[in-house]
């Protein structure tokens, strides 16, 4: 029994060394796997939806596959668009993750099967959507919610399909001046027609968040809690800005505990009834900023944006 046991408290250390041996290759690749900082961003082309004057909106977005990296990327030959003016709108700061249906370039009523094309060249990799008015790409408010999460694979109800956007009014100028360090406050109206109906709570109990956490996906594709709210981010400018009150993510950040409408726990800010919320924001560098406010019923948005020079 003794040489047994000998042979047994010996032979596990060979074995454990090759196995150490076979995981330390492996160690890169479980950090690269997180993304934090380093990978491509991906354009992409939404959709596409007409006009009242026979115009039409080419609908774009992004994918960052950084959870934490979020690059700069000023207009120029990173971040372009062609054919025509290189400068259609597009965004400068990239948040992370999926950003869907972030914004539109309208093209004339004689667009035809031309297609506008957007490029980034972000950490290395070139990378490329391709706008086109094909009717496949035809997009509208029930393809909005589904796209998001609001809704589920092809389905639909009359209230979700009453829904329209809510009305977002900024209050005061679109073009204003502060001073690194000094806050500036943001003034908007949010109104919108109460659909679709939120069973969000402003807290939840014990038993509420445990079943949160370990509830079972419910849908094949991403899945957004339901409820209005209005969020300003950094659109373009290189500095940082910081809000207050923190804002919800725009973004699909789907963390269980994540300030996102895409994570379980999330709790809706209240709205007052008046429909006035005011935000500060605090920048840390000199320069010009474009601040854009998306607010967002869960299924469909309204946006509006504001610039800012900044002086030292």
């Amino acid at each position: 029994m003794k040489l047994l046991a000998n042979r047994f408290e010996r032979r596990p250390k060979p074995l454990l060394l090759a196995v150490l041996l076979l995981l330390l290759p492996l160690q890169p690749v479980f950090t690269a796997e997180t993304l934090q900082h380093g990978a491509p961003v991906y354009p992409a082309f939404e959709g596409w939806r007409p006009n009242p004057d026979g115009s039409f909106n080419l609908m774009f977005g992004y994918m960052n596959e950084n959870w934490g990296e979020q690059p700069f990327v000023e207009i120029g030959e990173n971040n372009f668009f062609s054919p025509g003016e290189a400068d259609r709108g597009q965004p400068t700061n990239f948040m992370p993750r999926r950003n869907r249906f972030t914004f539109e370039v309208m093209v004339p009523s004689d667009w035809g099967d031309r297609e506008l094309v957007w490029s980034l060249n972000i950490n290395g990799v070139e990378t490329k959507a391709y706008g086109t008015l094909k009717p496949d790409y035809l997009v509208d408010n029930m393809i909005i919610a589904s796209e998001t999460g609001s809704l589920g694979i092809g389905v639909s109800s009359p209230e979700s399909r009453s829904n329209t956007p809510p009305v977002l009014t900024l209050q005061g100028d679109d073009v204003r001046t502060a001073r690194v360090g000094e806050a500036i406050t943001l003034r908007a109206q949010l109104e919108d027609d109460g659909l679709p109906r939120s069973r969000l709570r402003s807290a939840r109990s014990e038993r509420d968040l445990y079943r949160a956490m370990f509830r079972a996906p419910q849908k094949p594709t991403v899945s957004k809690l339901n409820a209005l709210f209005l969020s300003w981010n950094v659109y373009r400018g290189e500095g940082g800005v910081t809000f207050d009150p923190p804002q919800t993510k725009v973004w699909e950040d789907t963390r269980v505990a994540a300030n996102s409408p895409w994570g379980s726990l999330w709790l809706p800010p209240v709205i007052p009834d008046d429909g006035m919320i005011e935000v500060t924001a605090t920048f840390d560098e000199p320069g010009t900023y474009t601040l854009w406010g998306r607010a967002d019923d869960g299924g469909l948005y309204a946006d509006t944006y504001l610039t800012v020079t900044v002086t030292p």
